[in-house]
């Protein structure tokens, strides 16, 4: 090193070092913290603040950061715990819990592993509360026990400045023996239900065909009563003929309807032989006598 540049650091060796601190102080004094983090800062070894994103600034020698703790969404692994319904069957249930620390400093100085006390709690809840259903309710009602399960454990965790998003219910899993009876269950309901519908069928056809013969009966009912006032109304308009007309109308008309049968009978295709009653001739000469007479 040459002599001059020796005695010139020399004589500024006070200025030099005090540079050199002030720019370590202000480093030291600034924090940038990433949006998806939180810092603690301690003075003394005890709690004074807690840093958000953004620029900070801390007291350099006195104050350090201790925790760098994420904001982000957790998810817990995914686990699986025996319970024991109300009507006693065994059931393995998976589970899977979403969070997120909201006061880093609780969940720093009040908890020390987060994850293995949220897994430890959640299995606590999910026994109590399947302990309280059947498996019928645990099967249907899924939706209503993840909510009270969300529940409790946020009553919970909320202590250590925790925050569950999320809590889920993956599978419920059942031994090969309750299996088996569950199938056999579901099996006669099936064939139940398979009965009632064919049940069902045959008596909606007995109604129906029933309601077609009553639809039948009434129309012939209908048609019966359309003739016998039709046969009404021409009594009625015979009556009136004769009673306007006489009796020798009545008569004419009788002989003339005698006639037109007779004529319909000897129609006939092939050799026939027509007996005619006296009457008939009778008839015939009478009608010929009213006849002549209307002339």
């Amino acid at each position: 090193m040459p002599p001059e540049i020796a005695e010139l650091i020399s004589r500024n060796l006070a200025l030099i070092i005090l540079a050199v601190v002030i720019l370590f102080a202000v480093r030291s004094a600034v924090r940038i913290v990433p949006q998806s983090e939180k810092y603690v800062v301690e003075r003394f070894g005890r709690l004074h603040s807690v840093l958000g994103p953004g620029i900070n600034f801390i007291v350099p020698f006195l104050d350090r950061v201790a925790h760098r703790i994420s904001i982000l969404e957790r998810q817990l692994p995914t686990a699986r715990q025996d319970a024991i319904t109300a009507d006693n069957v065994l059931v393995q249930v998976e589970t899977s819990v979403f969070y997120r620390i909201i006061e880093p400093e609780k969940a720093v100085y009040r908890i020390r592993d987060v994850d293995a006390a949220i897994s430890t709690t959640v299995a606590g809840i999910v026994r109590s509360e399947i302990g309280t259903m059947e498996l019928d309710q645990v099967q249907s009602n899924r939706a209503q026990l993840i909510e009270r399960i969300r529940e409790a454990l946020a009553n919970i965790v909320d202590d250590w400045g925790i925050e569950v998003t999320r809590a889920e219910i993956l599978d419920v899993n059942l031994d090969e023996a309750t299996r088996a009876a569950m199938l056999q269950q579901l099996n006669a309901e099936r064939a139940r239900r398979a009965q009632v519908t064919e049940a069902e069928g045959r008596r909606r056809a007995v109604e129906l065909a029933a309601d077609g013969e009553l639809y039948a009966a009434e129309q012939q009912a209908k048609a019966k009563r359309m003739l016998a006032d039709a046969d009404a109304y021409a009594t009625a308009a015979i009556a009136t003929a004769i009673r306007e007309g006489g009796l020798e109308a009545a008569q004419y008309q009788v002989a003339m309807r005698q006639v037109d049968v007779l004529a319909e009978v000897g129609k006939g295709q092939g050799r026939q032989t027509v007996i005619v009653p006296a009457s008939a001739v009778e008839a015939l000469g009478d009608a010929f006598r009213m006849f002549r007479g209307a002339k």
